[in-house]
């Protein structure tokens, strides 16, 4: 029976695109790098920020090139993830709801962890308390790593466990975790494309998820 809401942040729970695309542009101006629109910036998103360094890089840049600009990107996100970043329409009342009606709710993703739980003490600490992003020694998703630590913290197992994100990368984490996937359609992917990569539940709005969430004691 399911009883815990494992949730992606960027694209799923927060807008967050124009706070990562501000962080990678002044990431590239300061090594002398062409910047970025947002909507590249929105197709580099998903795979963890040094990957999106990566992308969003000059052809050719040098791995020890992306390690320091990625400790740029890191230092001015951290001080600058709020400047932009709000809550997609009717998530807080979603996961208020969800939390009354007895579910577990986490958030794991694929952003560095202290801004990850940073996000969370910000909107939504008085309903997931678990809340896992990007750190060394743990692969990042579509790794299970992250998943499975959230369930650990929480006392649960896959059986007790379904998945909401926007993603490619959540539905493969799903997989990869013995999980089923919600895919959501206000995020940073495309309905056609998510049906390309194995989607097959959708919610096009936030609230449609109480639909499919009913009270745990009733």
């Amino acid at each position: 029976m399911i009883n815990t809401i494992i949730f992606d942040l960027d694209g799923t729970l927060l807008y967050t695109l124009q706070d990562l695309c501000d962080s990678t542009n002044y990431t590239l101006r300061e090594f002398n790098m062409p910047e970025r629109t947002i909507d590249e910036v929105k197709s580099f998103v998903g795979n963890g920020v040094k990957n999106l360094i990566r992308r969003a890089a000059a052809r050719e840049t040098s791995e020890e090139t992306i390690e320091e600009m990625f400790s740029c990107f890191k230092a001015y996100y951290d001080i600058h993830c709020m400047d932009k970043t709000k809550e997609y329409d009717g998530i807080t009342d979603v996961l208020k709801t969800l939390h009354e009606r007895g579910y577990k709710l986490a958030i794991v993703s694929n952003k560095v962890d202290s801004a990850v739980k940073e996000l969370n003490k910000e909107f939504f600490s008085k309903y997931i308390t678990t809340a896992i992003g990007e750190k060394k020694g743990v692969r990042r998703k579509p790794a299970p790593d992250t998943v499975n630590e959230a369930m650990k913290e929480l006392g649960v197992t896959p059986e007790e466990v379904i998945y909401v994100g926007d993603s490619d990368v959540d539905i493969a984490t799903a997989g990869n975790a013995g999980v089923p996937v919600i895919s959501v359609l206000w995020g940073f992917r495309e309905r056609d494309f998510l049906e390309k990569c194995g989607a097959t539940t959708f919610v096009e709005k936030p609230l449609e998820l109480l639909d499919l969430f009913q009270p745990l004691n009733s």
